[in-house]
């Protein structure tokens, strides 16, 4: 993969601006834009960026901080999808909180934000609670967004419970956007002011890049990502006034500047943040080493978003608007929904082969393609095919030996679960192929290999496939053709 991106120069200058921000206040509410984990639109458009920077910045700071996960009762209560992984946003809070605690970070709460009674987030709250998991319920802020008196006050903010905390860094977090994570700031800030706590606020902030122009690819990719918040990117108001400089930033966060500089103001007496840039911490924009490849990713990255949306449509999960405003940003760039040079070749096979679903997959700037088959899903002939061709072993070889895929067969059969192999059950099948198989071992060892290639199916793959393909990392988008088995 050629880079466009200087991962350590970013996390040198980053972790530097973080700390000089920490040193300000005796406690600070960190904002964590984007996954914790793995910001995996980061590293799809900003090419070289590696998914764990985040966390790995605040090792050192370990034992000085924890961790408030926030989480939107409304996406509970609709099972919204963290689109990489195809797991609802509560499974995610969950793996969150586990992933931390097993690197050693101490979790200190899970707050449900937006609450409004609903039973599914009840019963999210009751498994919260018997795993262990302190919980906290905010409800919609009162006076929000336009009254600021009424917000900042005990009717405002003052109406949500306190989190306690022990640690000088709090590091504020969610499986999503719009998960409330700012207003879990502020509500703390107005908390900790009442207790004569030097408290402040700062946003780890990735996305939109505000040193680059309003439209360039990387701040459309952003709000390609979020269309379905109606997030814009501006240029800041208040950042032009204050330094004569143009910064970019979004809606949101201009919206509720005033707020945030009103309960700031209330802490210290003084104005610590004159715009909404001030208060992020944002290096990206000076780490970027190859602009046309950062831009080649993430024109690609508003594809794949398009293709998303476009299926989350079909499937109910979004209106029509949420697509068709990745369309514009499409058109904006001059792309259409054939720029991904996997999709044409897709269709093309799909039409050789009689309607029969394919995958076609980009290896080593060769496609690739996998059609249904009465043994095989698409998606396990396409990357059977493709670690084949990565192996150099001709087509006429099979890698599944029959004496490992008859009882996996019967047992599908006798269970019910269709007649033919998922991506998952090849992987399985061949890794125990593979240990009497030299071949097969050799075809298994480039499986790593798949991680970043584009691959277009001309159905909508779901399930186990999907799940299988985005644990392979592969850039998967879809035609929104349902296809049974």
């Amino acid at each position: 993969m050629k880079k466009g991106f200087d991962n350590a120069k970013y996390v040198k200058i980053q972790s530097k601006k973080i700390k000089e921000r920490f040193k300000l206040f005796d406690k600070l509410y960190l904002e964590v834009g984007g996954k914790l984990f793995d910001d995996s639109h980061a590293s799809r458009i900003l090419p070289g960026f590696k998914s764990d920077v985040k966390i790995s910045m605040f090792q050192e700071l370990k034992d000085d901080l924890e961790i408030i996960f926030c989480i939107n009762a409304g996406d509970i209560e609709k099972n919204k999808t963290r689109g990489e992984y195809g797991i609802t946003y509560d499974q995610e809070t969950l793996s969150l909180i586990n992933k931390s605690k097993k690197m050693g970070f101490s979790v200190n709460s899970v707050v449900i934000t937006l609450y409004k009674n609903q039973v599914s987030v009840d019963k999210f709250i009751n498994k919260l609670n018997r795993n262990g998991i302190k919980t906290y319920v905010h409800t919609a802020t009162k006076g929000y967004p336009t009254d600021v008196d009424m917000i900042v006050s005990e009717e405002g903010y003052g109406a949500n419970s306190y989190i306690e905390t022990t640690k000088p860094l709090i590091l504020v977090n969610a499986p999503g956007p719009g998960s409330g994570k700012l207003a879990t700031c502020l509500s703390q800030i107005y908390h900790e002011n009442k207790r004569g706590v030097n408290a402040g606020y700062a946003k780890f902030e990735t996305f939109p890049v505000w040193n680059l122009p309003l439209k360039h690819p990387i701040n459309l990719a952003y709000e390609a990502a979020t269309a379905d918040l109606n997030d814009v990117n501006m240029i800041d108001p208040f950042h032009l006034e204050k330094y004569g400089v143009t910064a970019v930033n979004y809606n949101r966060d201009i919206e509720t500047f005033p707020i945030l500089q009103s309960i700031l103001r209330k802490v210290s007496n003084k104005d610590i943040y004159c715009s909404p840039t001030d208060m992020g911490v944002n290096m990206v924009g000076f780490c970027i080493t190859d602009e046309s490849i950062v831009e080649e990713a993430c024109k690609k990255e508003i594809v794949r978003r398009y293709y998303n949306e476009l299926n989350n449509y079909k499937m109910g999960l979004c209106d029509q608007s949420t697509y068709k405003k990745i369309k514009l940003l499409m058109n904006e760039l001059n792309i259409d929904e054939m720029y991904l040079d996997v999709i044409k070749p897709a269709l093309d096979k799909k039409k050789k082969e009689n309607g029969l679903p394919v995958i076609a997959i980009k290896v080593n700037k060769k496609i690739i393609t996998g059609k249904q088959t009465d043994l095989l899903t698409p998606a396990g002939a396409v990357v059977l095919n493709a670690i084949k061709f990565l192996s150099k072993i001709p087509d006429d070889i099979y890698l599944l030996s029959p004496t490992i895929l008859e009882p996996i067969l019967q047992l599908k059969h006798t269970m019910g679960t269709g007649d033919r192999l998922s991506l998952r059950e090849v992987l399985i099948a061949l890794s125990v192929c593979s240990v009497t198989n030299p071949i097969a071992a050799k075809a298994m060892s480039k499986l790593p290999n798949l991680n970043g290639c584009e691959a277009h199916a001309t159905y909508l793959v779901t399930g186990t496939d999907m799940r299988a393909l985005k644990d392979l990392k592969i850039n998967i988008t879809c035609e929104s053709e349902y296809i049974d088995g």
